[in-house]
């Protein structure tokens, strides 16, 4: 009799430790969708910030270029060049400074954007600790 009851036990322990790792793997799930759920908010954070980043540039710059290359092209006219050339160097040169303005906000964003890749690092690292504590109870 003492031999069926601590056999018993000894399933009741191994019912309840498989238990007990099923709600820890459920845990794990739910830790994953939280931080999925956080690093997809990071991303269109990002997202949020190259949007209105773009979409700025090309509306101020817009209006400021006119300015800037009808002031260039002035100065240029009145140092004596010709106004069709003049125009035109205007022109290129506010275009460059533009373009490399254009691309610093972008690829600063894209960096962010990058910077908040979906790695889960913290259930990872839950998930292998879990697994060796598995691993240490059947030993």
């Amino acid at each position: 009799m003492a031999a069926f009851e601590s056999q018993r036990s000894l399933t009741d322990l191994i019912g309840g430790l498989a238990g007990d790792i099923s709600g820890l793997f459920r845990k794990e799930i739910q830790l994953a969708k939280a931080e999925a759920s956080e690093k997809v908010d990071e991303m269109i954070g990002a997202s949020r910030g190259l949007a209105i980043g773009g979409l700025l540039a090309i509306g101020a710059i817009g209006l400021l270029l006119a300015a800037i290359v009808l002031a260039v092209t002035a100065v240029l006219v009145a140092m004596g060049m010709s106004p069709l050339v003049a125009n035109l160097i205007a022109t290129a040169g506010v275009g460059i400074i533009v373009a490399l303005i254009a691309w610093s906000m972008i690829s600063s964003s894209l960096a962010a954007w990058k910077a908040s890749r979906l790695n889960m690092d913290k259930t990872t690292r839950s998930l292998a600790r879990d697994t060796e504590v598995v691993k240490e109870s059947f030993q």
